[in-house]
């Protein structure tokens, strides 16, 4: 299969102009699953409580709309983030195909100030079974927790899509390991820029990459440009969790140990 990140730069507040960005960069090359970033059509640093009633989305709201209508003229599916409006509000990611909605996820470890405006995930880790293989996603910071990528592993992910607003700079070296220590394929698609906004002055790092099962860079994008970058990959790769004649990733678990 075709597996593409896009790095973008929005602008905060302008999400038709976002939405449109991104799908330049998407018009570029082909592929059978694009990961975007995280709160790709809004922006991340929001004020206050008022931003977020603004620009939160039911899940098939305005940006939906637009995706769906992209991913069904080209064929392929998309996971991107965006802020969710539900019986609270969420950092979200939602997963779409040529036929529409085919999931959601909730970003379950909030970073910094995000506690301030969204509610904790609160359903779990789901794993979605798109026709070239098994889904599953994780939201930025949910990388420091090295539960979040081993139990889609466990839950048969074979690639993990992960929508990003990275500003610490460690999570690129460490996609290397979550992919190695899982055996599955990472793909992180973050942002580039800066939004100085209410005394809150954040710098993107960008750096989007996507890392095969043995741990090595298939791709990376520059810290400072706005790209898309597909390669291709052998999902089956994903499903071999041993390192030699002896040793599993998954058997070799002594779950009893680890309580």
């Amino acid at each position: 299969m075709l597996l593409g990140v896009v790095q973008t730069n929005p602008e905060f507040g302008r999400i038709t102009r976002n939405i449109e960005r991104a799908l330049s960069l998407m018009e570029r090359d082909h592929a059978d699953l694009y990961v975007l970033p995280e709160l790709f059509n809004c922006g991340y640093n929001f004020i206050d409580n008022k931003e977020i009633e603004t620009l939160t989305e039911p899940v098939e709201g305005k940006t939906f709309q637009h995706m769906t209508h992209w991913a069904k003229s080209h064929r392929s599916f998309v996971v991107y983030g965006f802020a969710e409006r539900s019986d609270m509000f969420y950092n979200s990611a939602a997963i779409i195909g040529p036929d529409g909605l085919i999931g959601v996820y909730r970003k379950v470890h909030l970073f910094d100030r995000e506690k301030l405006f969204f509610a904790p995930g609160n359903i779990g880790f789901p794993v979605f079974e798109l026709p070239f293989g098994r889904i599953g996603v994780m939201i930025c910071f949910d990388w420091f927790f090295p539960e979040s990528a081993r139990t889609l592993a466990l839950k048969g992910a074979q690639i993990i899509a992960h929508p990003a607003n990275l500003v610490l700079p460690h999570c690129p070296d460490a996609m290397i390991t979550r992919s190695l220590e899982n055996r599955v394929f990472t793909a992180t698609a973050n942002r580039i820029g800066r939004e100085n906004r209410g005394g809150n002055d954040m710098r993107f790092i960008g750096s989007s990459q996507i890392v095969a099962h043995n741990g090595s860079i298939l791709t990376h994008i520059e810290a400072n440009e706005e790209q898309l970058s597909v390669v291709e990959i052998d999902l089956r790769r994903a499903n071999d969790k041993s390192l030699n004649s002896r040793n599993d990733l998954f058997t070799d678990r002594q779950t009893e140990q680890y309580r």
